[in-house]
């Protein structure tokens, strides 16, 4: 690292002069003469810092042109990762029995329609017992009236018998229908059971595609009806579900811009976009849900992470550096214009004014516009300055 100093040829050529006449000078006069000196050539200087190339790869410095910023001003509001309820699923008995086996384990994935678990009860058995002997009977109460049919329709039967034959038909196909709704509510082959096959076993079967999110279970444990058995959670929909308070909600609306944070991944910034806004208030704390599309999705969300969100209220471009791109320096700001010296390159700061901060972006304003392809540095701010100033002090020695 080295400080390089630009030297005014006026500044030279006084020097030479001086030296020219020096025998005939006082040694007050030469004092005065030597003071003006060190002042002209303190006010002609500039001042860069130079960096190698091994320097530059080392600081792993970011250049780049000037750029606009979306700037915005924005409501802060905090929450956590959700998924919606339809992409949410519990698994179920819908009758009391013992669960002959567990398939999954939590945080397996699933695909829908993929069994879970298996249960076994006599009450399993018992309901295909009954639908199979529903479905023998109504087969022969069919026959039976369609025989009763046709002598009323020849007027050899009377109606009464005509009559009964249909209500008798009509009453067991009732029966077997509701119990074969039972059979395939249990996830029971209806076919296997005609063709007299009892399955000892019933299937749970998980009623989307997702991630085993708890098993609330043990193999050989009896359920009741209706328990819930585990939790099934479709990650591919989770999505931002941010707490907006009632001074800010009327700042709020469909279509605007989230960006947020979660704590397991620090300095990493996440993108949604607003797609709905509750219109009833949470009381404690007297808040609206407010509902966001997460647009750069990745692996690893979780529902239930806790989140710090700032949805965009109000948006104006504008130039902006990196909060590492700007150091103060004797209660001025400046950033760095970047240029390269063959293998080198210098920096040279820029004083400039801050505005608004926006995460780690600051808004900037030049005294002097620069060139519109002029690079600068994106960060290391204060390490330049540091070697700068480092530079003018070993100068002053």
């Amino acid at each position: 690292m080295k400080t390089k100093k630009y030297i005014p040829i006026t500044a030279m050529l006084l020097a030479l002069l001086l030296t020219s006449c020096g025998d005939s000078k006082t040694a007050k006069d030469e004092t005065k003469e030597s003071t003006q000196t060190e002042e002209s050539h303190t006010e002609g200087e500039a001042e860069e810092v130079m960096l190698t190339a091994q320097q530059f790869e080392a600081l792993q410095m970011e250049i780049d042109t000037l750029s606009q910023r979306n700037m915005s001003g924005y409501v802060e509001a905090n929450g956590t990762l959700e998924v919606p309820p339809q992409n949410e699923a519990n698994i179920t008995a819908l009758t009391g029995a013992n669960i002959a086996s567990i398939e999954v384990i939590e945080g397996d994935e699933v695909k829908r329609n993929q069994a879970v678990a298996y249960l076994s009860h006599p009450s399993i058995i018992q309901i295909q017992s009954d639908y199979l002997n529903a479905y023998s009977n109504s087969r022969f109460l069919k026959q039976e009236y369609e025989r009763q049919k046709r002598l009323y329709e020849a007027g050899v039967a009377s109606g009464m018998n005509y009559q009964k034959a249909t209500a008798d038909y009509q009453a067991s196909t009732a029966m077997v229908n509701g119990l074969e709704a039972q059979l395939r509510q249990y996830n029971i082959k209806v076919s296997g059971v005609r063709n007299g096959t009892i399955y000892q076993l019933v299937a749970l079967r998980s009623p989307i595609a997702g991630v085993v999110e708890k098993v609330f279970i043990k193999t050989g444990q009896y359920v009741e009806p209706q328990t819930n058995l585990m939790e099934i959670v479709d990650t591919d929909h989770v999505h931002a579900d941010l707490m907006v308070f009632e001074k800010d909600v009327d700042k709020v609306k469909k279509g605007q811009k989230v960006r947020f944070s979660i704590q397991s991944r620090p300095g990493k910034e996440l993108e949604a976009k607003i797609y709905s806004v509750s219109q009833t208030f949470e009381q404690d704390p007297k808040a609206v849900h407010v509902h966001a599309e997460i647009e750069n999705k990745e692996g690893g969300l979780i529902p239930g992470m806790y989140i710090k969100g700032k949805i965009e209220v109000d948006n104006e471009k504008t130039t902006a550096f990196p909060e590492s791109a700007i150091v103060t320096e004797a209660g001025k700001n400046y950033v760095f214009e970047a240029h390269r010296e063959d293998d080198a390159w210098s920096f040279i700061p820029i004083e400039i004014t801050t505005g608004e901060k926006d995460g780690e972006w600051i808004a900037i304003r030049f005294f002097e516009t620069p060139d519109p392809n002029a690079r600068f540095a994106y960060n290391n701010a204060y390490y330049l300055m540091g070697e700068m100033k480092k530079g003018e002090t070993e100068h002053e020695h």
